[in-house]
């Protein structure tokens, strides 16, 4: 099942690294990589840029801005301890008032 979002909404993305016992790990590196509906791609890095934040052991996010319309794309990765990745998608419905 997925969310459908509205212009304008702020959207929580939120990663989360366990090991193979399913236990929180914080991963060695932590990357978060955006593509928004129009091709514009942004990436920040844990502990580089202010946006990828630390909530709790193994548990990251980004607040995502969503001003377009589509399917945006997200993409949480670590490397070394914790090595994962994880990708999803946001839908954003046009505005009624555009």
């Amino acid at each position: 099942m997925s969310t459908t979002y509205d212009v304008g909404d702020l959207v929580r993305c939120t990663g989360t690294f366990t090991n193979a016992a399913e236990t929180a790990v914080d991963p060695t590196a932590v990357v978060f990589m955006l593509r928004s509906p129009g091709g514009v791609e942004m990436t920040y890095t844990y502990g580089e840029d202010d946006e990828l934040v630390r909530d709790a052991t193994g548990v990251y996010h980004v607040d995502v801005d969503v001003d377009e319309e589509g399917s945006w794309h997200y993409r949480f990765e670590s490397t070394g301890t914790g090595q994962a990745a994880e990708e999803a998608r946001i839908y954003v419905a046009a505005s009624m008032f555009d």
